[in-house]
């Protein structure tokens, strides 16, 4: 059984390309193109992962992060936000909202995605590190 993927991002060239790259490494991709059909859409399919963009119609990614971490059926799904957005503020607060990791959209190609997803499903660490426990997080 493949591993599912969904992406929560709007920009539809993009989508394409990742959703070309993933299948063709056997993974299955569920693409959502607004916050809040990705939140639907993870509640509905259970993927394995779920790569969310910040920056989005009708719900933005750390609405999508605090809506998935507060629902059981979706609060231990592994969550990555993917974004152009890498300022520390916001990487801390994408792990504050309850990222499991954070990678900066465009340091990766579609096929350097691919690999750093196998490498979240190998248990490797990738991507930005969470911000330790004693900074001044809000």
């Amino acid at each position: 059984m493949p591993k599912k993927i969904l992406l929560i991002e709007d920009e539809e060239n993009l989508t394409d390309l990742y959703k070309m790259r993933f299948e063709q490494e056997g993974f299955q991709i569920i693409i959502a193109r607004d916050g809040a059909q990705g939140v639907e859409t993870a509640i509905k399919e259970q993927p394995d992962l779920i790569l969310v963009d910040l920056v989005m119609p009708k719900m933005d990614g750390y609405q999508v992060l605090k809506e998935l971490r507060s629902n059981d059926k979706t609060k231990t799904i592994k969550i990555y936000v993917f974004s152009n957005l890498g300022q520390k503020e916001e990487v801390d607060k994408g792990f504050h909202n309850g990222a499991n990791g954070y990678l900066i959209k465009s340091s990766l190609t579609p096929t350097e995605l691919v690999e750093t997803v196998k490498k979240i499903f190998k248990g490797e660490h990738v991507g930005l590190t969470e911000p330790n426990s004693n900074s001044n997080n809000k």
